[in-house]
Parts: structure tokens; C-alpha cells; sequence
């Protein structure tokens, strides 16, 4: 029996599909890489300092020289061989993630965040063609089905990003940048994409999600479980659908916000 032909040729299949699974796995991985390498990148975070646009509640970040903590001397590269800084401030600064447990005493931190919820399929939706009639449009529910109509329906499991450019003011006028009111999401858009349309995360330029001081949006998101990125920039070097975003930061246990990198991979 074991002799047979027929016994063989099972064995050899068994054996050619046991090699060949990781193989196959692999060159799936290298043409994935060969496809992306070849892509545009577009930065979606800001740099910062300790002059950075921030919550006037939580105030400016002071970054220091890290020092030998006897002696209290800075190390530098001519007397220690190397140089590092001493951070304090807030984890909500600059372009940062809110986690779940940001507003939700039993949401998960930044460190329980799946890694697979950190790599999405990316839409953005542009605020910028209603703010020359309202400086502080609230992106609404006709607006978002307005864009459906011209992009096709939101896939579910996205990331959702809301272009306003306010961006723009970082740099060249943050005090116009942290000015109140400003452009961003309708709470019923927020609660309409959460619900209907599936997504994992929003993003956002401003440093809040809502119009308002409620933080109606903000609260509704991280307690359904779904996390943002604040203070997001480049938006509008970003086509509307088809590129994905890469989102990470820090691995801090039971972490409730910190400063993120995302990028985008364009199409």
C-alpha cells in the first residue's frame, strides 16, 4: 500500500505545498514592497517644539538637555560621546493619537490598539469648498453624502480624515491656528460614519474634533471604541480615496495619547 503510486504522489503534494506555502507567503510580501516602494509618501505629521499650538490646558512642552542625574551635567557628544533631551509635556501634542481610554474609563489604551487598525484604507473629505461661505463649516451629513456621490461609498474599515487646512497656519500664524471657532466635524457625521459607514479612526487638522466645547464628537467616538489622530497636516496632497494611511506611536502601557507619525501611501 505505502509503495503505490498513487500513495507517493500524495506525499510528494503534501511535501511541495508544505515548501511552497512560505515561499508563496514571501514573494507575496516582496511584490507588495516592490508595488509600495514605488509609491508617493506624503507626511501627515507635523513637526514640534516646545512652541507648538497646544490646548491652552495643557500648556507648552519644555524640552531640555538630558543631564547625569548626580552630577546634573548635560551630556554632550564632546565630553560623553553622545547627547539626548529631557521631554515634558502633555501626550496630546502636535499631531497625536487618541485612544478609547482618552474619554472612556473602560476603552483601551494606545498600547491595545490592534496593529492591524494601524495601516487603512484612507479617505479624505474635503471642508475647504464650504469655508468661503462659512470660516466654521461643520462637515455635515449632506456634505459627506454630497462626496459619496461623486467618490462612491465610504468602504468599511476605513480611516477618515477631514481636510480644512488649517494646517497651513501652524507654522506662519498659530494663533490663528488654535482660534475658536474653527472648521471640523458635525457630531452627526461623526455618529453617521461610526455607524453606517463602519470606520476605524478619524483625523483631523485642528487640535479638537468638534465645533463646539461640547466635545459631543470626540465623546461619542472614543467611548464606541474607535480612536483619531489630531493635528493632522498635508491633507490636501492627499487624493480623496485609493491611498492608505500608516499611523504609529509609542507603545506606552495603558498610554492615553501621545504624539503620532502617520503617512500616506498614494495610489
Amino acid at each position: 500500500m505505502y509503495g503505490t503510486p498513487r500513495f507517493i504522489l500524495a506525499l510528494c503534494v503534501v511535501a511541495l505545498a508544505a515548501f511552497d506555502t512560505p515561499a508563496s507567503a514571501a514573494s507575496d510580501l516582496q511584490r507588495a514592497y516592490g508595488i509600495i516602494a514605488k509609491k508617493t509618501f506624503v507626511d501627515l505629521t507635523h513637526s514640534f517644539d516646545a512652541t507648538t499650538p497646544v490646548w491652552s490646558g495643557f500648556g507648552q512642552a519644555r524640552m531640555t538637555p538630558a543631564a547625569d542625574p548626580h552630577t546634573r551635567k548635560p551630556y554632550t557628544i564632546k565630553d560623553n560621546g553622545f547627547r539626548a533631551t529631557f521631554y515634558e509635556m502633555v501626550g496630546q501634542y502636535g499631531t497625536h493619537v487618541d485612544p478609547p481610554a482618552h474619554f472612556a474609563e473602560q476603552g483601551i489604551t494606545m498600547d491595545e490598539i490592534p496593529l492591524k487598525q494601524m495601516i487603512l484604507p484612507l479617505v479624505v473629505l474635503d471642508d475647504t469648498r464650504y469655508l468661503n461661505k462659512d470660516p466654521n463649516h461643520a462637515f455635515s451629513v449632506a456634505d459627506l453624502r454630497a462626496w459619496e456621490k461623486r467618490h462612491g461609498r465610504i468602504r468599511r474599515g476605513s480611516f477618515v480624515a477631514l481636510r480644512t487646512d488649517m494646517s497651513k497656519d501652524w507654522r506662519r500664524n498659530p494663533e490663528r491656528f488654535k482660534r475658536t471657532p474653527f472648521p471640523a466635524w458635525a457630531f452627526e457625521t461623526v455618529k453617521f460614519l461610526a455607524e453606517h459607514r463602519g470606520i476605524v479612526a478619524i483625523g483631523h487638522e485642528s487640535l479638537d474634533t468638534d465645533t463646539t466645547d461640547a466635545m459631543d464628537s470626540e465623546t461619542y467616538l472614543l467611548r464606541r471604541g474607535l480612536y483619531q489622530i489630531e493635528v493632522m497636516t498635508n491633507l490636501d496632497k492627499v487624493p480623496p480615496k485609493g491611498a492608505l494611511i500608516v499611523v504609529t506611536w509609542p507603545k506606552v502601557k495603558n498610554g492615553l495619547g501621545f504624539p503620532a507619525r502617520a503617512f500616506a501611501i498614494l495610489p
